[in-house]
């Protein structure tokens, strides 16, 4: 057994990189540790008006999974958080449960919101007190507030607004504003403009003292629950506390439109992109493929771990990526891929993020056995379709070589070109057949498609068509999309 690693740094945990840090109950070098109870209220009962649709955006879904979950997995995470309080509206109580559920969060509380955002967060704050059934989950020392649409705040950026808000009181985020602020009179004419140099605009998240925003929030005003906005301003104006304000990363943004969803959905899967694994065989032209892939993938600047050798039970490939490359060279080996779909499913890998796990099958021409090659794509079909309902994306790359090593270089910069294009679009689309070009005559045929597309070593013509259909995601297919070489007529 062979691992190596590639020399492009990436990050290895989607998570982590979107949310700062690994996951590890380790304290950050050189900071303070967590010794007192943390727990996060986020605020989830907004309607979504200005996105345009008709579902909050808190639960519009992307890589199969509503933008919320990312939210709280972003939470549930750092392991000294120990309670994480979702609010949502009454007709969103049963999806936002069935969401717990179906994603496995752990740490989670819903409670019922109010009709305003002030009203919320205080219903969320209740949830640390004693209910009337005598229930009630440990009352934190600090609490974070934060919106349940701002996906991608930092384990680190977290620790800053923990710390701060223990020793100030309260704590929160800002970001240098981007355009100048404006007063405009009642007629509609420039009044005054604010030196952008001196203000900043208030984001989230916002951590306090428990017993401070608590008690800011019994003094509240009615005017200040049904117009309010700024928890930061219930802790000055009610209990005379001074925020310490910390510039935040780029990376809190808050999804308001419709086009920011597309946006989050392509920062993850950037990021889920970051990292590959290449399983070979013990076959030396595997091990040759697979070698050539790291080097191929590196210089897209993605991280490669190559590990040859029986694959065996080692789940603790699965810990690391959400991709995975696995090389054959004859039909018995197959069996291997049925082995690591299984291992991603029993670890539950593919609950938070969608696992792509390609099919590199290496045919030396001088050995093909069309008969064998087509009952043996039969069952990855098959495969593929079980797969994807554990949101596993079961893709196929048929390497039709001869073994010319002039070809070699040619071939794998197109192999590595459609498996980045796979692993970062991620689409899970299934399309029946497609046209393709009959290579010895101008007429178009038809194909009945098997699952792995023909990579040729000699002959661009189909290469260029597969590779031009890889990298425009509406022609893509999980399973199949072109049937084996030597069967064009």
């Amino acid at each position: 057994m062979e691992s190596e690693c590639g020399s492009v740094n990436g990050p290895t945990d989607p998570a982590g990189s979107l949310t700062g840090g690994a996951g590890s109950s380790e304290p950050f070098p050189g900071r303070r540790s967590v010794d007192f109870p943390v727990a996060a209220v986020l605020p989830a009962g907004g309607s979504g008006e200005r996105t345009g649709l008709a579902t909050p955006k808190q639960f519009c879904t992307f890589l199969n999974r509503p933008l919320i979950s990312y939210t709280i997995q972003a939470f549930e995470r750092v392991a000294w958080i120990e309670n994480v309080v979702v609010v949502v509206a009454e007709e969103n109580f049963d999806l936002m449960m069935d969401i717990i559920h179906q994603f496995s969060h752990k740490k989670v509380k819903v409670v019922l919101g109010g009709p305003t955002r002030h009203r919320s967060i205080f219903n969320g704050l209740r949830a640390f007190e004693e209910q009337p059934d005598g229930t009630a989950l440990r009352k934190p020392k600090v609490v974070i507030i934060h919106d349940a649409v701002r996906p991608f705040v930092e384990e680190d950026f977290l620790l800053k607004i923990t710390v701060a808000a223990k020793d100030q009181g309260a704590s929160g985020a800002i970001r240098p504003l981007v355009s100048t602020v404006i007063a405009a009179t009642s007629e509609g004419y420039l009044d005054h403009s604010l030196e952008r140099a001196k203000y900043r605009a208030s984001e989230m998240p916002q951590g306090f003292l428990y017993d401070i925003i608590y008690q800011a929030y019994q003094k509240c005003s009615e005017t200040d629950f049904d117009f309010g906005t700024e928890c930061l301003h219930l802790a000055l104006y009610y209990c005379g506390t001074k925020a310490k304000l910390i510039e935040g990363p780029p990376t809190l943004w808050k999804v308001t439109y419709k086009q920011d969803l597309f946006a989050a959905e392509s920062i993850i899967k950037d990021t889920l992109s970051h990292t590959v694994c290449v399983v070979a065989g013990d076959c030396a032209q595997s091990v040759q493929l697979a070698h050539g892939l790291r080097k191929t993938l590196g210089a897209r600047s993605m991280q490669v771990d190559v590990i040859s050798g029986p694959l065996g039970s080692r789940a603790v490939l699965v810990s690391g990526t959400w991709n995975f490359i696995r090389i054959t060279m004859d039909t018995s080996s197959l069996g291997e891929i049925a082995k690591l779909v299984k291992i991603v499913q029993d670890s539950e890998h593919a609950i938070l993020y969608p696992v792509v796990l390609i099919l590199v099958h290496l045919n030396l021409l001088s050995r093909c056995c069309l008969t064998e090659q087509m009952r043996a794509l039969g069952a990855i079909r098959s495969l593929a379709a079980e797969a994807k309902h554990s949101n596993i994306l079961l893709y196929g790359i048929l390497l039709n070589h001869d073994e010319r090593v002039e070809q070699w270089d040619e071939t794998m910069e197109n192999v590595a070109q459609i498996a980045a294009a796979l692993v970062k679009d991620r689409n899970p689309a299934l399309m029946p057949a497609w046209r393709h070009q009959c290579g010895r005559c101008s007429s178009p045929i038809h194909r009945t498609p098997s699952l792995l597309p023909s990579v040729r070593a000699t002959g661009r013509a189909v290469e260029t068509a597969l590779i031009e259909r890889v990298v425009r995601p509406s022609l893509l297919a999980n399973g199949s999309l072109q049937a084996p070489d030597g069967l064009d007529g």
